[in-house]
């Protein structure tokens, strides 16, 4: 029963580390940002909803972390 439970959460967190990584807003633009371009839009600051999403994301893939290292005992 826990083996089943810790594949559930697995395939679960991993899912939802994929949804959650692509609800994330792109940081870059292009060529212009690799040099240097895109200095003002990193120093603007992050709103509350991006915060939250970041602070889920590592929720997230800290499950994720946890559920393998426990696959991985498990066999």
């Amino acid at each position: 029963m826990m083996l089943y439970l810790t594949i559930f959460l697995q395939v679960s967190s991993g899912l939802g580390l994929i949804f959650l990584v692509l609800l994330h807003s792109g940081k870059g633009g292009g060529l212009s940002d690799m040099f240097g371009g895109g200095v003002g839009a990193q120093t603007a600051g992050s709103t509350v909803v991006e915060q939250n999403l970041d602070r889920i994301t590592i929720v997230t893939a800290l499950i994720f972390a946890f559920t393998t290292v426990g696959l991985s005992l498990q066999f």
